[in-house]
């Protein structure tokens, strides 16, 4: 019978039920014969399935040749699948029926049948993988089996035998093209836990062994897998995985050439690319299994509180972000994140203040870092995470915002972020503007949303936002002119907003005014509108944007000064504004802005102070517009201005002032103008005639010179008479009511103040104009005791009152550069050609005094608001020259002159010059290190007068220099402890241990240098009996201050308490207490203080103890007791 013949005759037996004829027909075919016809039948694709069904049925379960009959086709079709010679259609419907047949097979066919496939596993010859769905068939088959089945030298049930297969197939090696074929296999077995486990482990150690591109699929039959159970392995399990990859990638990154060529990881791109990916699959399997987002959530809050470099990472964190995406599990990861990052922040600070922490924890994972570096791993496409980045930037910020303090905020945005909070709320903002840069899609949202906040948020402190803003601006305005629409609306609401938030939002968009005609339009449309309105605030804000127009925009052929131009930081922003306007009518639109500016003269104070304190920058920065504004000043000042050379006063106060019914206010700031005539007037001397006179423009000259002329010859006739003129010519006297309490008192205040503020300014312009001539330090001085006689008289009638300004000075009109300049004069030059002039300033002690008290009230209001009053007073730069000049002037007349010779010449009323010095440098060095950190080497260079004239060197030794500088005070402390009774000065000796702590801050704890300072205070401590309790008590903080940084203050601490104890005595008055004497510093007067500075430095030591403790529990938790 030919094998044509052999099929139909097969096929019509099992159609016609003919079972005995069936059989019988089978059982003559040899088993070649048989496969031959299966793989001829299943090669034409035709009628295979039901050839099979007819060899079924000829092969019945209950005879020992039909199960060996079916075992024989399951071992051929197994065979036929897996060569990949058969269409898929074939193949599956082949698969499928052997499924259905499967469950008749008896259990040991059944273990053969699993056996085998075990072995072809093991054996790396399973290519497709098509047949391992019927693998899940027999296993499931197998473990309901009744049968008691052989296995080795014993009988196992069909559930253990099943147990043990699954060990066999988890414990092989498996080829790494079935892998994911197995995964999606498992997921049909019913496994228990124990087995879910074994074959979880088993395949994320696969993750490994596989090309990188064949991890995706590979994960995601695993998560579905994981619908079974083990989630928290598998999560675990990816986390970790790709967190040893990213680090290796970074070691790979800092140093390749100690890479090796075989353990070379995959090119960055790929990486990220496949992370994206991965984070795709398990956000899709959490939309199906909500479960799986819980235990990540639950794995991560629990790493949180052991050790959280082991699950939170860059990739970590891009999942739980893009989780966060779902409203359900939104506040869950915010609130996860935030506890991270301050408790990131707060390690961190707690392991910078404390040597032994730092020994015993060396490592330490700095969550902010991981989160800019997920901003930056999302450039690779992983839009998925950056709804959920700027949602945490925004939290962020909301969250840690500045407090608001009595009206204002109480962290400023100019100094270092010092607190966890501060520091968690700078992160959000540099997550916003990394993101912002990164994708352009969501910029628009980000811009919106931070206009947004800066409108509704006005009333609380936002200077934040406004950063924000600023450098989202500075980083695109070109690419911000598409949003321009969003910062119009901003502007319409300018009027509402108090005027710091205007001048901070205007100054943020100014980069995008310079690029944008519509957008500067608008606002200009808006300031015009606000400039006529009814509310002062309004009229401010428009004040406000009107200057800054006019600062930013120059008139063609105006001079550029690169001094007082604001950098930008976008090589884009180069666009002047007569790029797309004429000449004539971009001046026309300038002298139309100076025109309503002429008009605000004319309303409140604080209008006009306004325009005073930015007509200087405008000038400079416009030069075309000096007419109009000279012009502008002088004819305000004729208002006030007494022409009669003769007539005292020289000024008409009654016009400063206004009355509203019974109270008095201030109509004209007059010093603030003067202030800003001499300013302007000796930037025009030094600028625009140099100019005019090169290009030899006569005609112009007469013009300017006109101004200058009639300027100078005022401001000379004030200066005469103002030196002429007795406090009574001012309504001004010893008996005059100064009380604020009465009309007359507040006049009479407000007089007080103008005259002294006149006379600041005309110290200030009669110096600089002098060229150090006799005539004008004499006037000088005159106008000095002008001024000192009124603030004498308003602080003694301020201490009568008991006014709370009896203690506070008048701000002063003195500009940061001209008080640097004068404290140089005053002690540092030796020019004989000025010895003459400077003779006359040096000598009133009462006026030297004076300019070193400007100087501590100019550092002070740099360090509380980041900017002084007067020119250049918002230019950082600037103000950190400033503060050199002034530091090193300060520093040599301490250094140079004791206190104990100064004050040998004789007592005067108030501190001395010395000790005022010393105050001096403690504010300075306190400021530098708040808002000028990243210029602390340029700064102890600046200090080092051996070394003036030396090149600077690239590479700073900031140890070096510091210890230096702490030298000096060393030694001048070493004298004031060496001092006996009467000249031991107690403010100066804490002085100077509290600017040796402050400088103590700079070296590096490892140092030579700081050893010997530690040695030397403890040397001090040990050998010094003091009983001034202050200074003892500020050698004590110093001191264990210091210590922590070397080493673990427990031992110290013990010797202190013995001496504590011998000296206050015991709790138990009859117990006897031994006499013990560790440190001389530690007697009967400061026993008391030195306990309370003893208990303090105890609790921090516990709360070291208690940060080891978490710190151990932490790690026996991970790694168990004998690794640790």
């Amino acid at each position: 019978m030919t094998r044509a013949t052999m099929d139909q005759k097969i096929l019509s037996l099992a159609a016609e039920d003919a079972l005995d004829k069936l059989e019988e027909c089978l059982q003559n075919l040899k088993e070649s014969e048989l496969d031959d016809l299966i793989t001829r039948q299943a090669v034409k694709g035709k009628e295979t399935a039901v050839l099979l069904r007819g060899i079924f049925k000829g092969s019945p379960c209950s005879q020992q040749n039909g199960v060996l009959r079916r075992l024989q086709v399951y071992k051929h079709c197994i065979q036929l699948v897996e060569s990949g010679d058969l269409p898929l259609d074939i193949a599956s419907e082949i698969i499928g029926l052997l499924m259905l047949e499967a469950r008749q097979l008896p259990g040991a066919a059944l273990a053969e049948l699993a056996t085998l496939f075990v072995d072809v596993i093991k054996g790396g010859s399973l290519s497709n993988g098509k047949s391992l769905e019927l693998f899940s068939s027999v296993l499931t088959a197998l473990a309901t089996s009744k049968e008691s089945l052989v296995y080795g030298k014993g009988e196992l049930s069909g559930e253990e035998f099943k147990k043990q297969l699954i060990n066999t197939l988890c414990s092989s090696r498996w080829n790494h093209q079935c892998v994911i074929h197995l995964t999606n296999m498992f997921r049909d077995i019913p496994l228990s836990a124990e087995e879910l486990q074994f074959v979880v482990e088993k395949v994320l150690r696969m993750f490994s062994k596989l090309d990188l591109q064949e991890i995706p699929p590979l994960v995601y039959q695993l998560l579905l897998l994981s619908a079974k159970g083990s989630k928290k392995t598998v999560l675990e399990g990816i986390i970790a995985f790709f967190n040893q990859l990213d680090k290796r990638q970074k070691e790979e990154q800092r140093s390749p050439e100690s890479v090796d060529l075989e353990a070379a990881t995959v090119p960055l791109d790929q990486l990220r690319h496949v992370e994206g990916t991965i984070i795709l699959h398990i956000i899709s399997v959490i939309n199906l299994d909500q479960d799986l987002g819980r235990e990540l959530i639950k794995l991560l809050k629990a790493e949180q509180q052991r050790d959280l470099g082991k699950t939170l990472c860059p990739f970590s964190v891009a999942l739980v972000l893009s989780v966060a995406i779902k409203h359900r599990f939104e506040e869950q990861v915010f609130d996860f994140l935030k506890m991270s990052i301050v408790r990131s922040c707060k390690d961190l600070q707690f392991l910078q203040g404390s040597k032994f922490l730092q020994d015993l924890f060396p490592q330490q994972y700095d969550v902010a870092s991981i989160i800019l570096e997920v901003v930056e791993n999302s450039a690779f496409g992983w839009d998925h995470v950056t709804q959920g980045l700027v949602n945490l930037g925004f939290t962020l910020m909301e969250s840690y915002e500045p407090k608001k303090v009595l009206g204002k905020a109480a962290e400023t945005s100019y100094g270092l972020c010092k607190t966890p909070a501060q520091q968690a709320c700078r992160l959000g903002a540099n997550i916003l503007l990394e993101t912002f840069k990164v994708h352009e899609p969501i910029r628009s949202a980000i811009l919106e949303q931070v206009l947004n906040r800066v409108i509704t948020k006005a009333a609380s402190p936002i200077n934040h936002f406004i950063d924000l803003l600023s450098n989202i601006v500075v980083s695109a305005p070109l690419v911000l002119q598409n949003s321009s629409s969003k910062v119009t609306e901003a502007f319409d609401n300018l009027s509402f907003l108090p005027l710091d938030m205007v001048q901070g939002l205007l100054k943020a968009v100014q980069p995008l005014l310079k690029v944008s005609m519509s957008v500067r339009d608008s606002l200009i449309l808006v300031l015009r509108k606000a400039i006529f309105s009814r509310q002062l605030d309004a009229r401010k804000a428009a004040v406000a944007g009107f200057l800054l127009l006019l600062k930013n925009f120059k008139v063609l052929g105006s001079l550029a000064f690169s001094q007082c131009s604001q950098a930008i930081g976008a090589s884009q922003v180069q666009a002047d504004i007569h790029a797309c306007y004429n000449s004539a009518a971009n001046e026309a639109f300038c002298l139309e802005i100076l025109g309503s500016l002429r008009r605000c003269l004319s309303q409140q104070a604080d209008i006009r102070l306004m325009l005073y304190e930015g007509f200087y920058d405008v000038l400079r920065r416009n030069s075309q517009l000096s007419n109009s504004i000279m012009e502008t000043l002088l004819s305000q000042i004729k208002r006030y201005y007494e022409p009669e050379p003769d007539l005292l006063p020289p000024l008409k106060l009654e016009g400063c002032i206004v009355a509203q019914g019974d109270q008095i206010f201030l109509q004209e700031p007059l010093a603030h103008l003067l202030s800003c005539i001499q300013h302007c007037l000796a930037w025009y001397k030094s600028t625009m005639q140099l100019h005019h006179e090169a290009e030899e423009e006569e005609d112009e000259d007469d013009d300017y010179v006109g101004f200058q002329q009639d300027l100078e010859e005022m401001l000379e006739s004030i200066t005469r008479r103002m030196i002429k003129s007795e406090l009574e010519d001012f309504e001004l006297d010893k008996s005059a009511d100064f009380s604020l309490s009465s009309g007359v008192g507040v006049k009479n205040n407000i007089y007080a103040i103008l005259v002294m503020g006149v006379c600041e300014v005309l110290i200030e312009y009669n110096f600089n104009i002098g060229n150090f001539s006799k005539n004008k330090s004499e006037d000088v001085l005159g106008l000095f005791k002008c001024y000192s006689k009124l603030s004498e008289i308003l602080k003694e009638k301020a201490g009568k009152n008991k006014s709370s300004l009896a203690n506070k000075t008048a701000r002063s009109f003195l500009s940061m550069s001209f008080v640097s300049t004068l404290l140089t004069a005053l002690f540092r030059d030796s020019a004989q050609s000025h010895e003459e002039s400077l003779a006359v300033l040096r000598s009133s002690s009462e006026f030297m005094c004076y300019t070193i008290n400007v100087a501590l009230q100019k550092v002070q209001q740099l360090e509380e608001t980041g900017q002084t009053d007067g020119p250049d007073g918002q230019n950082p730069e600037k103000m950190f020259q400033a503060l050199c000049k002034i530091t090193r002037v300060l520093l040599w007349r301490y250094t140079s002159i004791p206190t104990a010779v100064e004050e040998s010449s004789g007592k005067k009323k108030g501190k001395s010059i010395s000790l005022l010095c010393l105050e001096g440098l403690l504010k300075i060095f306190n400021t530098v290190q708040q808002l000028y950190k990243p210029k602390i080497p340029q700064f102890l260079r600046a200090l080092d007068i051996a070394n003036d004239d030396a090149e600077e060197e690239e590479d700073i030794n900031v140890t070096e220099k510091a210890a230096f500088q702490i030298r000096q005070f060393q030694r001048s402390l070493v004298n004031q402890l060496s001092s006996a009774g009467d000249d031991f000065n107690s403010k100066e000796a804490l002085s100077l241990v509290t600017v040796i702590s402050t400088l103590s801050k700079l070296l590096e704890p490892s140092s030579p240098q700081f050893i010997q300072l530690f040695s030397w205070t403890v040397k001090i401590c040990k050998e010094n009996s003091l009983e001034d309790a202050s200074c003892c008590k500020g050698l004590l903080i110093l001191l264990f201050n210091l210590h922590v940084l070397y080493k673990s203050p427990v031992g110290l601490l013990r010797e202190f308490a013995q001496d504590i104890h011998a000296h206050l005595g015991d709790i138990d008055q009859d117990m006897e207490v031994e006499n013990q004497s560790h440190f001389a510093i530690v007697n009967t007067k400061t026993a008391a203080p030195t306990a309370c500075v003893s208990w303090n430095s105890i609790c921090k030591t516990q709360s070291l103890r208690y940060y080891c403790a978490a710190g151990a529990k932490t790690h026996l938790g991970t790694c168990g007791l004998q690794n640790f």
